[in-house]
């Protein structure tokens, strides 16, 4: 059956839901539903979501969607298609710039506004460092001692590994239940659910119905989803394989179709792993 509405794990359909003027009432339901200890965000500011890495000005780091609430607390939300080597030093990494441009010159106390990284995983975490065997979804992790104790309370990450979110329509009992399982299920949509259909979630349904793209904006969305099909596919056959060799040459042979396809290189690092250098020798 032909999809109705757009994939939302393309980077088109992730920021035409989130990442537009035009989205900020739904990413501020969604933020709100999910971080209930920041206090309730009444409004925000998309920042350039574009920031140098280190002290090589021609290596930008591509955050998905990276903005400021009132209280001039940074979010950044991040959509991750496969997993990567150093996933979680990445992630650590791109955490330090919305920490580091708060500093400020002369006297200053180091006041520093909270920072949280919100990353929507359509994978499950292939290692120990969570609870995975227990189908767990959600992953809420702060700077802590050996003891549990809060070191520093201002920076937190925040996981969903998509996977294992299975809840049915029945189950969905909060705010960010009803977001989750819209993200999971919107391509297979044909009909808009009773239990997400209030005027916000009516505003998501409007913006990512296909019938109403314009013809510039389905190109670009027909790029991305072909972009997040080969991505899988590439995935996909590493795994099957089973072998380490077998999961580079997928890696390679897709950031070779995303050079091709003129994809930056951002975006290649951010969807394979690979270096830099080993992008521009392919």
């Amino acid at each position: 059956m032909k999809s109705k509405y757009i994939n939302p794990f393309t980077d088109f359909g992730f920021k035409k839901i989130f990442g537009e003027e035009a989205s900020k009432p739904l990413l501020l339901d969604f933020l709100n539903a999910l971080l209930p200890e920041s206090g309730k965000i009444v409004d925000l500011t998309f920042k350039n979501s574009e920031q140098h890495g280190g002290t090589n000005k021609n290596w930008n780091l591509g955050y998905d969607i990276y903005c400021k609430n009132e209280k001039g607390e940074k979010i950044i939300v991040e959509l991750q298609k496969a997993e990567q080597n150093f996933f979680g030093k990445r992630n650590t990494y791109y955490a330090t710039f919305p920490i580091i441009e708060q500093g400020e010159k002369g006297d200053w106390d180091f006041n520093l506004k909270a920072v949280y990284c919100i990353g929507i995983l359509d994978f499950t975490f292939d290692n120990a460092k969570f609870d995975t065997d227990k189908g767990e979804y959600e992953h809420t992790i702060k700077l802590k001692n050996q003891n549990g104790k809060t070191f520093y309370e201002k920076l937190t990450f925040i996981y969903f590994e998509m996977p294992n979110f299975i809840k049915t329509e029945e189950e969905l009992k909060t705010r960010l239940d009803k977001w989750l399982y819209f993200i999971k299920h919107l391509e297979d949509f044909q009909v808009i659910p009773n239990i997400i259909a209030d005027e916000v979630f009516q505003q998501a349904f409007d913006k990512v119905e296909l019938a109403k793209l314009g013809s510039v904006e389905m190109e670009k969305y027909e790029r991305s989803l072909k972009v997040f099909r080969d991505l899988n596919g590439a995935f996909t056959t590493a795994r099957d394989e089973g072998r380490i060799a077998g999961r580079e040459a997928g890696k390679t042979d897709l950031a070779s179709f995303l050079k091709a396809e003129n994809e930056t290189i951002e975006k290649i690092i951010k969807y394979t792993g690979l270096t830099k250098e080993e992008i521009e020798k392919l």
